[in-house]
């Protein structure tokens, strides 16, 4: 598979350790593993749900276990993983708590991304259009987007200290995830997405 990685690809790539063990939930076509295996010689698994999905994971070389993220990882024991990787799915399943949860009972440490719903351009689009919004980061209508759990980086860092979950890491940066100094400054204003590394509290 030859293509340029995202910059969302090469910022969790910079947090994961070399030869790691990695989990990556709601894999997509396997882009993510596949990157992660060239540039840090990682070993894992993908879970996906959409069969032409899977069948895409099995072209690029990925192993993929076809699942629904909703139902739990009770198939993997604790400790499984140093890594459990959701990239741009937490808005998108179900119970996003329990997933959290579960994701650090089977890794060591997980690495979240999401659309910021609080960025200040789909406040003013709701606030002057009266519209659900729609931009780079969330580029579906109301009608058929897969999001039903969507969040602000407030909100995931309120959910974090309720959950006793210890971020790590945070990075929130532009529709084209490049460090701009207001993401860094004002990120649940000027950041359109965030990137977590998180651990489980140590008691």
């Amino acid at each position: 598979m030859n293509r340029t990685p995202s910059p969302e690809f090469n910022i969790i790539s910079d947090w994961i350790g070399p030869g790691s063990r990695v989990l990556d939930l709601g894999c997509g076509d396997g882009s993510l593993l596949r990157h992660l295996w060239d540039t840090r010689q990682v070993t894992g698994y993908g879970l996906e749900i959409a069969h032409e999905n899977i069948l895409r994971c099995v072209e690029n070389g990925v192993n993929v276990i076809q699942t629904d993220l909703d139902e739990g990882l009770e198939d993997f024991d604790a400790d499984s993983f140093d890594y459990v990787i959701m990239t741009q799915t937490l808005q998108a399943v179900h119970y996003p708590d329990r997933l959290l949860e579960e994701m650090l009972r089977v890794g060591r440490e997980g690495i979240v991304t999401f659309p910021n719903f609080a960025h200040w351009k789909l406040r003013l689009n709701l606030a002057f259009r009266g519209r659900m919004p729609v931009s780079r980061a969330l580029p579906h209508t109301w009608y058929n987007t897969p999001n039903i759990h969507l969040c602000t980086v407030r909100d995931f860092e309120e959910l974090c200290r309720d959950k006793g979950i210890r971020i790590l890491e945070r990075n929130v940066a532009d529709e084209h995830y490049r460090p701009r100094p207001g993401p860094r400054l004002l990120p649940n204003l000027l950041g359109a997405v965030a990137l977590y590394r998180f651990e489980k509290a140590r008691e």
